[in-house]
C-alpha cells in the first residue's frame, strides 16, 4: 500500500501512458466540440482535435470533470495509498482547482487530500507533478509535499507566441477590436504567465523576433529573477508545431549547455484558446529537497 499518491489532470499535458509510467493518476479534461463532449487522451486524439479546432463553424470549449467524478477517484486512490497529493490547473485559469479545494474539506477527505494551488499550468504544472512523486517517493508526506509546493510556486515562468489571435478572441480573453488590429499587422504576441496570471508580454511580427525575445526573458530570469532559486529546468511547449519546437531546443541548449530541455504538447484544454502554431518556453524550480549535491 503506497502512502501518498499523485494526481492531476491532462491540462499537465501528462497522457495517460506517461501516467501509468510514472505511478501517477491523470484527470482527463473534458472539453466540447459544437456540444459533444470529449475527454483528452481518451475520447479524442490531437490531430481529430486539431481538425476541429481549425473547422470555422465548430464551436470549441473546455470544462471540468463533475465533482461526483473527482471524489470517486478519491476514494478509488484511497483505498490504496493513506494520501493523495492532488495538483490540478491553477486556480487563476481554471475553476476546477477550486472546486477540488471544496471537496478536500468534505470530512471523508479532510487530512488525507492535499489540493495543491501553486499557480502552474502545462510544463511547469508537469514539472511540479514530477516532483511530487520524487519528494512521495523520498517519504515526505501529503502535507509535506503540498508545504514544498506552495512554498515554490512562484518559481516559474512560461511565455508564449501565440501565432493567431482568433482563437484568444474566440475564448474572450481579448476584445474583438484588439484581436482584428493584431490580424491585419500580423502581430504574433508574446504573452506570460507569472503565476496565476494570463498577460501580454510583447508584440512582434516575426517568429524569430517572438523567439529571440522568449530568449532574452528567460536569460533575464535565470540572471535577476530566479538567481537565488537554485536549479532552474527550462521546457518548451507548442501546439501542432513540432518542428519549430525542436529548432528552439536546440537553439535554448547552446545558449544554456547542460539543461535538458523537455518538449511537450500543450494541452486540448489549453489549445482551445490559444489555437494551432502555438511556441512557449518555460522555467521551473527544482525544490532543495530535490537538488543533487
Amino acid at each position: 500500500m503506497g502512502k501518498v499518491k499523485v494526481i492531476t489532470d491532462s491540462n499537465s499535458g501528462i497522457t495517460q501512458e506517461q501516467a501509468e509510467e510514472l505511478g501517477i493518476v491523470v484527470v482527463p479534461m473534458p472539453f466540447f466540440i459544437n456540444e459533444t463532449q470529449y475527454f483528452e487522451g481518451i475520447s479524442m486524439s490531437q490531430d481529430d482535435f486539431y481538425r476541429a479546432l481549425l473547422d470555422s463553424s465548430a464551436e470549441v470549449s473546455t470544462s471540468q470533470p463533475s465533482p461526483e467524478a473527482v471524489m470517486d477517484l478519491w476514494r478509488k486512490e484511497l483505498a490504496e495509498s493513506e494520501e493523495i497529493v492532488h495538483i490540478p490547473m491553477s486556480s487563476g485559469i481554471s475553476s476546477s482547482c477550486a472546486t477540488a479545494l471544496m471537496l478536500a474539506e468534505e470530512d471523508e477527505f479532510a487530512g488525507r487530500v492535499f489540493v495543491v494551488d501553486n499557480q502552474r499550468i502545462s510544463i511547469t504544472q508537469r514539472r511540479s507533478v514530477i516532483q511530487a512523486k520524487e519528494l512521495a517517493d523520498l517519504g515526505f508526506s501529503g502535507q509535506e509535499i503540498k508545504d514544498i509546493l506552495l512554498r515554490d510556486k512562484f518559481e516559474s515562468s512560461i511565455y508564449i507566441m501565440v501565432d493567431t489571435l482568433k482563437y484568444l478572441r474566440k475564448g474572450g480573453r481579448l476584445t474583438p477590436a484588439v484581436a482584428a488590429i493584431g490580424t491585419v499587422l500580423r502581430i504574433k504576441p508574446v504573452l506570460q504567465i507569472q503565476g496565476e496570471r494570463l498577460d501580454s508580454f510583447a508584440k512582434v511580427k516575426t517568429l524569430k523576433q517572438a523567439k529571440q525575445t522568449m530568449i532574452k526573458a528567460v536569460t533575464s530570469d535565470m540572471e535577476k529573477r530566479f538567481a537565488d532559486s537554485g536549479q532552474m529546468l527550462i521546457d518548451i511547449a507548442h501546439t501542432q508545431n513540432w518542428e519549430e519546437a525542436e529548432i528552439f531546443r536546440q537553439e535554448l541548449e547552446q545558449i544554456f549547455p547542460g539543461q535538458d530541455i523537455y518538449i511537450d504538447n500543450l494541452s486540448l484544454s489549453v489549445s482551445c484558446h490559444i489555437g494551432p502554431g502555438a511556441l512557449a518556453v518555460a522555467l521551473s524550480n527544482t525544490p532543495k529537497e530535490l537538488m543533487r549535491g
